[in-house]
């Protein structure tokens, strides 16, 4: 069973006594025949036996019962030998769980029980609440940029390199110094491997920081000497 009841279904029955369901439904529809031809109005079927319906693995509706502690010691009776004798321990097994299961739960008898009952119950929803919350922030936290973001922060990356070369007059060497220098600083900033990996919380912030961006000392004195090198050449 997937939780403890009251009752067993017939298909629980079958696996404990090894028969196909057809047959066990069979067997439980010729013991109500009996009931219901010798019954003389003391006799419940309904404290014995219940129809019920499950899904197949199609997904198709399908008839079952569910039988009672009384129900599954009638249908006992038809077994005999070791077969019998299991499913009479296994059922008495079950329903003893089930039982013990009961007497652990304590049912509310007054209004300051209730009013507790209610108020673990918010608690559980108030934890369940702070684990999701927690879950969402995190999945923020860790959401990278999406590739159009990428794409506008390479295209602020080449506009920048671009203003410089164009306000300082440098050739391709001097921009590709620039390229590699806004390029590291950006991913020792933000800790990255490449820009694809900057955070989306981080998006607006590495737009800013390229814009309003210097090339360092070391570069600047790599440009510079190029730029020596290219009046004595």
């Amino acid at each position: 069973m997937n939780q403890i009841e009251n009752t067993l279904t017939s298909l629980e029955v079958a696996e404990m006594v090894g028969k196909d369901h057809s047959k066990v439904i069979r067997d439980i529809r010729n013991i109500t025949s009996h009931l219901n031809e010798a019954k003389n109005g003391s006799v419940k079927i309904e404290d014995y036996f219940t129809e019920d319906t499950y899904q197949d693995n199609k997904g198709e509706s399908r008839p079952c019962y569910r039988l009672t502690k009384k129900g599954c010691e009638l249908f006992s009776t038809r077994m005999t030998g070791a077969k019998g004798t299991q499913f009479a321990v296994a059922y008495i097994e079950r329903f003893n769980q089930m039982e013990q299961h009961i007497k652990q739960v304590k049912i509310p008898t007054s209004q300051r029980e209730l009013v507790q009952l209610a108020l673990s119950a918010n608690e559980e929803t108030n934890q369940r609440l702070d684990v999701v919350e927690d879950e969402i922030h995190e999945i923020k936290e860790n959401k990278l940029i999406t590739t159009e973001d990428k794409g506008t922060i390479d295209s602020h990356v080449r506009k920048k390199v671009a203003s410089i070369c164009r306000d300082l007059r440098l050739d391709q060497q001097a921009k590709s110094l620039l390229f590699q220098d806004l390029g590291s600083s950006i991913k020792r900033l933000f800790n990255v491997p490449n820009r694809g990996r900057i955070k989306d919380k981080d998006f607006l912030k590495a737009l800013d920081f390229v814009d309003t961006w210097e090339p360092s000392s070391v570069t600047k004195a790599q440009i510079h000497q190029l730029s020596l090198f290219d009046e004595t050449a």
